[in-house]
């Protein structure tokens, strides 16, 4: 008898702190509906940005969620410390506080395992509102490829405002761990490696809906430090720089098979 062949895995990775952690059991429901093809599953890891006892209490009971802390680092670094549990072929990111919407992984999925030379995908998101009701972003692309330096030019052109929503990223693991992660930064770490991805890899968009962008008195973008003038600006002077300075090595290998 032959062995049984081994699932094909997404790793769903998830940064979490302390005010987030009760929107966890919510995201868990978002991720047990999604249907993947035959021969697919899912692991979701889920890393503190802390090492507190607020946060374990709200991590659901399931066999295929690891759990992990470390000293406070920022979102970034606790989403990068997380590949190290990250064994499958795609890395999905999914925030604490956000929902995904049915379909939303089969929907990533199908972008690039027919794709190889596609290295990510994003989908459509809509800000979900403390009442209940959502509202969409303007400006998002028709759904297909989008070329390298797409985001970048409509980022440069639009006020320092990405076409697609680094939130619902998808994303072959071996590019991502070429790019190092997401970025050194206190916020925009999602928005600088969209751009980075973006400056050596073509990627997709799935124009459905593929996330709920949950908001929130308490989550870190509303927060005073995020909009500040003289960080915001810095923030964006590197995040760009790092984008041009890839795109002059040219294109990365995305992981044909």
């Amino acid at each position: 008898m032959s062995a049984a062949v081994p699932p094909r895995r997404i790793t769903v990775v998830t940064a979490v702190h302390a005010p987030s952690a009760r929107f966890l059991p919510e995201a868990h429901r978002s991720l047990t509906a999604q249907e993947l093809p035959p021969g697919w599953e899912w692991r979701w890891v889920i890393r503190e940005d802390g090492t507190t006892d607020a946060v374990r209490p709200h991590v659901p009971d399931d066999d295929r969620i690891v759990f992990r802390q470390g000293r406070p680092g920022g979102p970034g670094v606790a989403r990068t410390l997380a590949l190290a549990d990250a064994d499958g072929e795609y890395v999905k990111i999914l925030d604490a506080d956000d929902q995904l919407t049915p379909g939303a992984l089969a929907r990533d999925l199908a972008a690039l395992d027919t794709r190889p030379g596609l290295g990510w995908a994003t989908s459509r998101a809509l800000d979900l509102l403390p009442d209940g009701t959502t509202t969409g972003f303007p400006g998002e692309p028709a759904e297909g490829p989008l070329e390298r330096g797409t985001v970048l030019a409509h980022f440069t052109a639009h006020d320092h405002r990405a076409p697609v929503h680094p939130a619902t990223l998808f994303v072959r693991r071996e590019l991502l761990l070429a790019l190092g992660g997401w970025m050194a930064l206190p916020a925009s770490e999602d928005t600088g490696l969209l751009l980075a991805l973006d400056a050596v890899s073509p990627g997709w968009f799935t124009a459905e809906t593929g996330l709920l962008y949950r908001k929130w008195p308490g989550q870190v973008t509303g927060q005073a430090p995020h909009v500040d003038p003289a960080e915001r600006h810095a923030r964006t002077a590197v995040v760009v720089a790092r984008a041009h300075a890839l795109a002059g090595l040219g294109a990365l290998t995305t992981g044909a098979r």
